[in-house]
């Protein structure tokens, strides 16, 4: 079928689930509350390590802002798949879907350098404990951050610039929201350059910070290893149990993403990968900071004893 002129092409159509057509209504349901856990679990983060001051320290700095991040993408793309699932697709400007796009990949990449941030942290933190406040200092911690999210937005730009220069042809995304290759496929020039580009990016974005935790972490355990007793062993990486599930969870579901060979991709998977990271994963990180953290369960319920006590009182 001949497909539209590009010249005609000035918005873009989500074709979000359109296969669970009559399934979207628990679609929405499921979403919307992962979605209001979501940012419920992310506030009581920040919200506890602004407020505790035994969590003031880098590792929780780290994490604090990566529940920022990890708001900021998820209001960048779950709230526009919900109206999508709620109503008929409405239409999305070019504009609107470079800017969406453009957000993403930065706040994408800047949680994966993030990540690699807190890594070292705990690096730091076991094998040289005694330089711990000296390497870990608040200027080094700032500077980690602003590299992290300086990555992203160059990312993101030299991203945007590739992809938005093609000519489409089409205006159906055959996903729901504004990702690199659902876009891509749209246009009507030969995209193998493109490819290639996205490829080597998404390799480095994902791989080197990847590398930089798996080494890290080889020290950690080779430190771990020479303690004497098995309960300090046990103690010591549990410090490090909470961030290398998300670690895993996080980097795996980005490799599966956009490093499996194109052939492999079918609609619907592409669909349930992208779901797992863009729904499941940022709630992840409230859900394994909570429940797994110790430091964290204790200020939380520092933090409920306090007011209950404030209650108490102003009665």
């Amino acid at each position: 079928m001949k497909r539209e002129n590009h010249s005609v092409v000035s918005d873009f159509i989500f074709q979000s689930f359109s296969n669970f057509h009559e399934h979207k209504i628990i679609l929405f349901v499921v979403f919307l509350t992962l979605y209001l856990l979501t940012l419920t679990g992310n506030v009581i983060i920040v919200t506890i390590i602004s407020i505790d001051r035994h969590l003031h320290t880098p590792m929780y700095f780290f994490l604090s802002i990566l529940s920022t991040s990890e708001t900021i993408y998820t209001l960048v793309i779950i709230p526009r798949m919900l109206i999508s699932l709620a109503v008929s697709s409405q239409p999305i400007s070019l504009t609107g879907c470079a800017t969406q796009m453009f957000f993403f990949i930065t706040l994408a990449i800047n949680n994966c350098f993030l990540l690699t941030a807190m890594g070292y942290d705990r690096y730091v933190a076991i094998c040289n404990p005694l330089r711990y406040t000296v390497i870990m200092s608040k200027r080094v911690c700032v500077q980690l951050v602003w590299g992290a999210c300086s990555i992203g937005l160059l990312v993101a730009i030299i991203q945007i610039s590739s992809v938005f220069r093609l000519p489409f042809c089409d205006r159906k995304v055959a996903h729901y929201f504004c990702d690199i290759l659902p876009v891509m496929k749209l246009s009507c020039a030969d995209t193998t350059l493109h490819d290639i580009i996205n490829f080597i990016i998404s390799s480095l974005v994902i791989v080197v910070p990847m590398g930089l935790v798996f080494i890290s972490y080889i020290l950690i355990i080779s430190t771990i290893l020479k303690i004497a007793s098995a309960e300090g062993r046990k103690k010591t990486f549990a410090t490090c149990a909470s961030h290398l599930t998300v670690v895993i969870i996080h980097y795996g579901c980005a490799t599966i993403a956009y490093l499996k060979p194109k052939s492999e991709n079918t609609r619907d998977q592409d669909q349930l990968i992208s779901v797992t990271y863009t729904v499941f994963t940022p709630l992840l990180n409230p859900v394994v900071y909570t429940l797994r953290n110790k430091e964290v369960k204790d200020a939380l319920y520092r933090a409920i004893g306090k007011k209950k006590s404030l209650d108490w009182n102003l009665r």
